[in-house]
């Protein structure tokens, strides 16, 4: 059971498994390899725009309804969010483009699921201060908001935050294998 209340995941351990080597993926010994090339898939996918996109007008929606739009402190958060996710929209349309053309992109494949997991999280924390105390409701209470799901979005998206290689993973990553930055160095031997 996940903080959004779902079962979306399991561990599964398997003993004395023998595969037939049709059906080795990869080479063997290859297996990290394998593993982390499927992860930029994954990584990838929650890096969408197109859903931060709508997670954005429901946020403008909510501070539009609550009158909070006219507040300085409120809309300063949204323009900065609303630049943020025009800033992620566009390079994931430049990452396309290099996709399209057969050009390696670098760090910037890398930066898609850091950047867009915590923009979800931080537009769905700012829907849920524009709703004042309805914020803090759960699902199923009377007066909870489309249905507990800005409640359920954030938290969701702090998990994603964590889950597909933690931000701070990412960040190692994007400094070692992007930028050529040297690798974290290993505590001594005891």
């Amino acid at each position: 059971m996940t903080m959004t209340g779902d079962a979306s995941f399991n561990e599964v351990f398997f003993t004395d498994v023998r595969v037939p080597a049709t059906n080795v993926v990869g080479r063997p010994g290859q297996g990290w390899e394998v593993g982390t090339y499927t992860l930029r898939y994954e990584r990838n996918m929650l890096g969408r725009s197109n859903a931060t996109e709508s997670y954005l007008a429901g946020c403008v929606d909510i501070l539009r309804e609550t009158g909070l739009i006219d507040s300085p402190v409120y809309r300063d958060r949204l323009l900065k969010l609303e630049g943020r996710m025009q800033a992620m929209k566009y390079h994931q349309l430049r990452l396309l483009t290099d996709r399209l053309k057969k050009r390696d992109s670098g760090a910037g494949g890398l930066i898609v699921k850091l950047n867009n997991c915590q923009l979800n999280y931080d537009i769905c924390a700012l829907a849920i201060d524009g709703m004042a105390e309805r914020g803090v409701l759960k699902r199923g209470s009377k007066h909870v908001r489309d249905y507990g799901n800005w409640q359920r979005n954030y938290m969701y998206s702090l998990g994603l935050i964590i889950g597909g290689g933690t931000a701070q993973i990412q960040k190692n990553i994007i400094g070692e294998r992007g930028l050529g930055l040297p690798r974290e160095p290993k505590p001594a031997a005891a």
